[in-house]
């Protein structure tokens, strides 16, 4: 995972940060050239560039966390797997004639014991998104999944899989493939699958393109990631006929991390480094990791039947209230 120092992708509300950290920088070139100790007082506005920081990362908006989880530089699946596997040896094809880049996957070994892992992946600039479909996935890419869990199945191997996709490939050519039927049958097979199945939301999780590798024994999600049935674009455009109230519909989605964690459809919330996952994306790895390995453990405890039957459970209380009337 590359760490190298590159200019800065400020959103629209880190603009605060980035003027004190202008002014700081001015202060500490003026006194050097003058001679002047201002150590002191260029600690206390760092201290105060890291309140602020805090505070507005703390309080964050649903259309800001969406903000933060489709930024450029979060780190992608590849980045994440390169860090925290021992070994990591990429597979391809769907074994139809496709081998789709937008959804990749391969086996690993993760703290010493083989995993297969996959998920989607977008680009780091223009060329590499539209190389990668922007991390959407064709309905060959979810058969190459498909594949990659029933070697994971019949060799006893747990699954791991990252989500990060605004949904499946909305194109004309997608669905004569059978877009809708690849994801359905995903869905189908991984609830009968033996082996520990563990889903993390790592950026942008989107509709059927989301759930077609998300149906596991635990669903972990970053702190600023999002979920959700529809893009908030999207939303806006079918309810109010104006893509612009697009904060709006995602208030009312329901799609960040605390909200899913109330309503019951994830299991954990992984804390990002304060700026997101992609100003430490060491540290943020390091959270996953700690995450998979403490869960798999969990999960290895119990029998294949026994997952089986709490992957159904799971699944079957979501959406499921209680209504009482007076």
């Amino acid at each position: 995972m590359a760490t190298t120092e590159r200019k800065p992708l400020l959103l629209d509300f880190e603009k605060p940060l980035a003027e004190l950290a202008n002014r700081i920088e001015q202060i500490r070139k003026l006194a050097e050239e003058n001679g002047v100790d201002v150590s002191s007082q260029i600690r206390q506005l760092e201290a105060r560039a890291t309140q602020l920081r805090e505070e507005i990362f703390n309080s964050l908006s649903p259309s800001q966390r969406l903000q933060v989880a489709r930024h450029p530089r979060r780190p992608s699946t590849l980045d994440y797997i390169q860090s925290i596997t021992d070994e990591w040896f990429e597979l391809h094809g769907d074994r139809c004639g496709g081998d789709d880049p937008a959804l990749i996957g391969g086996v690993a070994r993760l703290a010493g014991q083989p995993v297969v892992m996959l998920g989607h992946q977008k680009g780091r600039d223009t060329k590499d998104n539209i190389a990668r479909n922007f991390g959407m996935a064709t309905p060959g890419g979810y058969r190459k999944a498909l594949r990659l869990m029933t070697h994971a199945n019949k060799f006893r191997l747990p699954i791991l899989t990252f989500i990060d996709t605004p949904g499946a490939l909305p194109t004309v050519l997608a669905e004569r493939q059978g877009a809708g039927e690849a994801i359905a049958y995903n869905l189908r097979e991984m609830f009968s699958l033996d082996v520990p199945i563990i889903c993390t939301v790592i950026g942008e999780g989107g509709s059927g393109g989301a759930l077609g590798i998300g149906v596991g024994d635990r669903l972990l999600m970053f702190e600023h990631s999002v979920y959700t049935v529809i893009s908030p674009e999207a939303c806006a455009a079918i309810l109010w006929k104006d893509a612009t109230k697009a904060p709006q519909a995602a208030a009312v989605l329901k799609m960040t991390s605390h909200d899913l964690k109330n309503l019951g459809i994830i299991d954990q919330i992984l804390p990002e480094p304060v700026g997101g996952a992609h100003s430490e994306p060491l540290k943020a790895a390091q959270t996953l990791k700690n995450a998979l390995l403490e869960n798999l453990a969990e999960l290895e405890r119990l029998n294949p039947a026994e997952r089986r039957q709490l992957r159904y459970e799971k699944f079957r209380k979501m959406g499921v209230f209680t209504e009482i009337t007076r």
